[in-house]
């Protein structure tokens, strides 16, 4: 029997949508996604996107047909899958989210620390909406989250769609491969025990017949920093740890040099995003402009400069060729689909309420880890516990997600507050309370915090 899957795309004038339309062009397998929608609120973004995915498209006389809309509940009503991909604010939002944390002295990324809590202020209210109208419209929809911070964004999320919002990341499958390819093995032979949260996991063993190859990886100097997580961690904390964590761990061990190279900067990683796709939508305004090149060349610089301020703050260097590539996170969404609509069952990294899989977290708490996926959705494997020194950060951070999902479906201050204050990275409850106010100051969207 042929299946068919129509696909919704919110935030469809947002700069990475060509990357999941060419992993569904390339998709020839029976079940294959017809149609995709495209959501956002700016017509302009909209018609730029359009035209790449229409240049993409020649030489594929099947390609998924592309609609367009303005309109959030014509656009997931009737939709087997939804993908979520908004950035409230814009990167003018992450502009001001790096930049109020920055004159604090503490990390102003856009989700780990103060911005990452600032960022999830301001989408979880937008995101929280979204799940309701989703569960209203289209209850039998798969809702799979790109937003960032995707942690809790899908948690916050899950209160209202349960199981049928799942998040995904590109970071672990990336971090997988270039451990694969350091060990000289096929990653698709390769077991990964891989346990955290969003932006906040370890890599704890690669296992292939059976066998654990990380020992012997930890043991081979050339190897050990041959990619990125080893230029950029060094062979000695990787030893010390008995792990490979994900690249967004450097924040935590190298906080102060991370923080004062961000600050010594000419620009943000926001600022310099906010100019690039400025640039992108002018020249995509202008008459002759090669659309997919357009994208393409933008795209090249955008991944070549990824992680900048965290390399130079290692002394890392420049990214190597063979690190510019991805996790895919639209080939693990395309995975993702096809295991729950067609039941190719499969195992992927994902962020989904825990249940019993990762102690000592909760039920209800969403993490990243191993999943089993087929037509009964994903379910979490469990693991070795985390060891000491991981239990204490992710219990830590786990906690502040909580008290931010609770400020921005309350409205609660105080809830705000504290998640500031009790940040591993923000040493000051006078300094968080100086964030709090900066971020209401400089960002309208939080203007529901009362007093």
């Amino acid at each position: 029997m042929e299946f068919a899957m129509k696909l919704t795309i919110l935030g469809g004038g947002g700069f990475r949508v060509p990357l999941v339309y060419r992993a569904l062009l390339e998709d020839r397998a029976a079940g294959r996604v017809t149609h995709v929608t495209l959501h956002d609120l700016d017509p302009g973004r909209l018609d730029a996107i359009v035209r790449v995915l229409r240049q993409q498209a020649q030489g594929y006389p099947d390609a998924p047909g592309v609609s367009v809309t303005t309109d959030l509940d014509e656009a997931v009503t009737g939709a087997d899958f939804v993908f979520s991909a908004i950035r409230v604010g814009g990167l003018a939002g992450r502009v001001v989210d790096e930049r109020v944390a920055l004159d604090e002295g503490v990390l102003g990324q856009e989700t780990v620390g103060p911005g990452g809590i600032a960022y999830g202020l301001r989408t979880i209210p937008v995101a929280v909406d979204i799940a309701r109208r989703i569960a209203r419209l289209a209850p039998d929809a798969w809702v799979i989250n790109f937003t960032n911070p995707a942690g809790m964004v899908t948690e916050a999320m899950s209160h209202h769609l349960g199981d049928r919002v799942i998040g995904i990341c590109d970071s672990p499958v990336g971090l997988g491969r270039r451990v694969a390819r350091a060990l000289g093995v096929d990653p698709d032979r390769a077991w990964f025990d891989y346990a955290g949260l969003n932006h906040l996991g370890w890599l704890r063993a690669v296992r292939v017949d059976g066998v654990d190859l990380l020992p012997r990886l930890l043991a081979d100097e050339a190897a050990l920093t041959s990619f990125e997580e080893g230029k950029l961690f060094g062979a000695d904390w990787l030893r010390t740890l008995g792990s490979v964590p994900n690249e967004y761990l450097n924040y935590y061990y190298s906080n102060r040099e991370t923080v004062a190279a961000a600050r010594d900067a000419e620009h943000t990683r926001g600022a310099f995003l906010l100019e690039q796709q400025q640039r992108f939508y002018e020249t995509m305004r202008a008459p002759g402009t090669e659309p997919f090149a357009a994208w393409d060349a933008t795209r090249l610089e955008r991944e070549t400069t990824y992680g900048a301020d965290v390399r130079e703050a290692a002394g890392a260097g420049e990214r190597d060729s063979c690190d510019l590539e991805s996790g895919g996170y639209e080939k693990v969404a395309l995975a993702l689909m096809r295991a729950i609509a067609l039941d190719e069952r499969t195992t992927l990294i994902l962020n989904v309420r825990n249940r019993r899989a990762l102690e000592p977290l909760d039920a209800e708490a969403v993490v990243e880890v191993p999943c089993h996926v087929d037509a009964n959705g994903a379910r979490p494997i469990v693991g070795d516990p985390l060891p000491g020194h991981a239990v204490g950060l992710v219990t830590s951070v786990k906690a502040v997600e909580r008290d931010v999902i609770l400020a921005a479906t309350t409205g609660e201050r105080a809830a705000a507050l504290r998640a500031f204050a009790l940040h591993p990275l923000v040493d000051s409850v006078a300094v968080a309370q100086r964030l709090l106010d900066g971020y209401r100051k400089h960002v309208p969207d939080l203007a529901y915090l009362r007093d």
